[in-house]
């Protein structure tokens, strides 16, 4: 049963300068910051903001929605889930991206891998 066809879902926009993060309609439109009206950039349906004085947690953030990659559970028509590994720290990022350095990989690949010390 697709889970996103039957019902609308309104998704996570972020503005990382700001370090906000609301819920709009997925409609394409472009969504301003309520604080400093930039564009917001698109988060996913499953983003969880940190809060605004996590400056580590707002710094991954950043770097994982700078490699194009968005914070989703779900596939894009909901039918499967395929839970995906974020890091949630400054340190995590700096760990991958050595990581990705050493082995040969890109930067979004480096963020999407799944930590393999992770029991969830």
């Amino acid at each position: 049963m697709c889970r996103y066809a039957e019902i609308i879902y309104k998704v996570h926009y972020v503005c990382v300068p700001c370090r906000r993060s609301n819920k709009y309609a997925w409609d394409g439109a472009v969504h301003l910051c309520t604080s400093c009206r930039r564009p917001m950039i698109f988060a996913g349906h499953d983003f969880a903001a940190p809060p605004r004085r996590d400056e580590s947690g707002w710094d991954a953030v950043a770097a994982v929605l700078g490699a194009g990659l968005r914070y989703e559970g779900f596939e894009l028509c909901g039918c499967g889930r395929t839970p995906q590994s974020r890091p949630r720290t400054g340190a995590l990022v700096r760990v991958r991206r050595q990581l990705a350095e050493r082995s040969g990989k890109s930067d979004a690949e480096a963020l999407a891998a799944r930590d393999p010390y992770d029991l969830a």
